[in-house]
């Protein structure tokens, strides 16, 4: 079946400013976004794939894969340009009633996970008004050297500490007008959908580049 009311976003910008070009770099065999719009085809349900970009070589590659692109204005691929402001832009740039956003920086979500979760939309969409990838956090936190999650006189072991959950941003499927009002990616009522660690893995440091790179073979060469 396809949804042909769910588009699929991918957001590329030129000037990555931690790893630079790491969107293009040779991974493994390839770059980034081609293994991240590879797996996105794959997807037998989504048939429209837009590359939300201010870089012509993510534009050439999108052609090269036969999928869309929307070249992006200079100030929203910018670092003076808040998240929110973002989110909005990308939505309001998006002809499609529900959006599916995803990064090319976690390339270890399995085709399996956005299969399921595309699924899972479609069968819950009417009861929350976005699904969100998120991980479990076992760890001690702390803000202003004050604990969040554990009495510090009487720590418990990890295992026991409370059940806190982290948006990781992997995977997020929402309506494209809510996204846009809101200029957020969650919804008033939000459905929050697990993911491990290692498919949760970002990619924003060249120490992150080399440990996905590894993981990557292990888990995807054939």
């Amino acid at each position: 079946m396809s949804l042909k009311n769910l588009t699929t976003v991918l957001t590329i910008r030129k000037g990555s400013e931690r790893v630079k070009n790491k969107n293009f770099k040779p991974f493994y065999k390839k770059s980034l976004l081609a293994y991240k719009i590879e797996t996105l085809k794959k997807i037998k349900s989504i048939k429209n794939i837009i590359i939300n970009t201010d870089s012509d070589e993510a534009i050439k590659i999108a052609k090269n894969y036969g999928v869309n692109f929307h070249k992006r204005d200079p100030y929203y691929a910018s670092s003076k340009c808040p998240n929110s402001e973002f989110w909005a832009h990308i939505a309001e740039n998006t002809k499609s009633e529900y959006i599916m956003f995803t990064h090319c920086t976690n390339p270890l979500i399995k085709l399996e996970t956005y299969e399921a979760m595309v699924e899972f939309f479609e069968k819950q969409k009417e009861n929350f008004d976005s699904f969100n990838t998120v991980t479990e956090v076992k760890e001690f936190l702390l803000l202003d050297k004050k604990p969040i999650n554990f009495n510090i006189n009487q720590a418990p072991n990890s295992q026991d500490l409370p059940d806190v959950i982290k948006l990781n941003f992997a995977i997020n499927i929402l309506p494209t007008k809510l996204m846009s009002k809101k200029k957020s990616l969650i919804g008033n009522n939000p459905y929050f959908y697990k993911i491990d660690q290692t498919e949760a893995f970002d990619i924003n440091t060249n120490h992150d580049f080399m440990v996905a790179e590894i993981l990557f073979k292990k888990l995807f060469s054939v």
